[in-house]
């Protein structure tokens, strides 16, 4: 696992092993994971998604305490994965890392609690699969608008983004700032 460069997230990309039959990764190992992050993946939560091409989803994150750490990977297609900072007073806050998941290379990515996700579906499907620490809590959920120019986030300009009503309706990142439910 390699440390990306906003602090509490990581991306690991496995070695996979071909053959006749198709091929074999390991997705998560637990030592290697913790030797990484300093400590062990405890899921509460596992979620599919399973998205059309242009399908857009986030910018998403929850209230810390408790927070929501997420382990994704792309199981079927691609996407362009994307992790925010959202943490207030984070050295890092509003910088984003962008990131091919996808059925072939096989990476995942893993966040922390108070970092924001969103992904674009490039494929004419995509399916997600993602480990979560705490359970869906849509009181402590919340959404900063993932076309905020502000962010100015790597959308392919080729792909016609479709959003959700809620995503759509979602604050900027400023209204979000200002409103208080950044997390901290």
């Amino acid at each position: 696992m390699r440390p990306l460069s906003i602090e509490g997230a990581w991306e690991l990309t496995p070695k996979v092993y071909h053959d006749s039959r198709g091929s074999f990764h390991e997705w998560y190992h637990e030592a290697e994971f913790c030797a990484a992050v300093g400590h062990g993946l405890y899921v509460a939560q596992t979620n599919c998604s399973f998205s059309r091409r242009g399908a857009l989803r986030g910018i998403h994150y929850t209230d810390v305490p408790p927070g929501q750490a997420k382990y994704v990977t792309c199981v079927s297609g691609a996407v362009l994965d994307v992790v925010v900072d959202l943490r207030t007073g984070s050295p890092t806050f509003k910088r984003w890392e962008a990131l091919r998941l996808d059925d072939v290379g096989h990476a995942a990515v893993y966040l922390s609690e108070g970092l924001g996700h969103a992904f674009m579906a490039l494929t004419e499907s995509a399916s997600m699969v993602y480990l979560c620490s705490t359970p869906h809590a849509p009181e402590r959920e919340h959404a900063v608008h993932p076309l905020d120019p502000e962010l100015a986030l790597p959308w392919p300009a080729e792909i016609e983004p479709v959003l959700s009503e809620k995503d759509a309706a979602a604050p900027t990142l400023a209204e979000a700032l200002a409103s208080g439910l950044l997390p901290g």
